[in-house]
């Protein structure tokens, strides 16, 4: 939850530095993070490994924070899971009292998804501004968008029919969040965004919590800059292979 600030563990730090060496290829160009302690080190770890981006400023953002769970905070999942059955409701939808509801969860994840797509249409006016429009689509050199998870991950391939944002990315952001907050934010984005999904997952899969420093891929189209339709297409749910 929210409440207990706990640092990373040493087998956190492992894992931030497993998924640091995966995504070292990666050239980002904005990194959010929960500004918990816990994902910020992790967030530090993962640029630290990175080949092209160790000194990109990370921006740390309250709506990123892991759900919050109010009298069940510092205390074990067994307790959250007999304060539900008390309730006759189960877990993950009971929601203790202090606690956020999942529909609270979400709506923090949609304003800052929102904000995320600003972000990336503002940058795009930006480029197009200072040097017109024909450059704006020169794009990164290709060794630094590699990314590591597409040819193993799921049947979602990075196709020339997705307009070419396999080869342009005008924004490629890095967020680093929580498990729970995640699940939500992925809910969301299947169920309110109409995102499309590798054709090999599995129900419990979309529902399930990530491992720790699990990787999700979206790739975010945003048509003439319209805000009110991005089109996303999930290529990886909880990659954990660099565990």
């Amino acid at each position: 939850g929210q409440g207990v600030d706990e640092p990373l563990s040493a087998t956190g730090f492992r894992q931030a530095d497993a998924a640091g060496l995966f995504l070292s290829n990666v050239k980002f160009t904005h990194v959010f993070s929960s500004d918990l302690l816990r994902a910020k080190q992790t967030a530090a770890t993962i640029l630290g490994k990175n080949k092209f981006c160790k000194d990109l400023e990370i921006k740390y953002d309250a709506r990123l924070r892991e759900r919050k769970y109010g009298v069940a905070e510092g205390r074990p999942l067994t307790d959250l899971k007999a304060m539900a059955k008390a309730a006759g409701e189960q877990c993950p939808s009971f929601t203790p009292s202090g606690g956020e509801t999942l529909d609270e969860v979400r709506e923090r994840a949609r304003d800052f998804f929102e904000f995320l797509c600003q972000l990336a249409v503002e940058l795009e006016q930006k480029e197009q501004d200072t040097h017109g429009a024909a450059s704006s689509s020169s794009g990164t050199s290709e060794e630094q968008l590699v990314f590591p998870w597409t040819n193993h991950c799921s049947e979602a391939e990075l196709s020339s029919d997705n307009g070419g944002a396999s080869k342009v990315l005008d924004a490629n952001i890095l967020v680093v969040s929580h498990g729970a907050y995640m699940r939500n934010w992925i809910g969301y984005f299947v169920s309110d965004l109409n995102c499309t999904l590798p054709t090999n997952l599995t129900k419990s899969q979309l529902s399930s919590v990530s491992p720790n420093t699990g990787v999700s891929h979206f790739i975010v189209k945003l048509e003439n800059g319209n805000l009110l339709k991005p089109e996303i297409t999930c290529v990886c749910l909880n990659q954990d292979s660099h565990l």
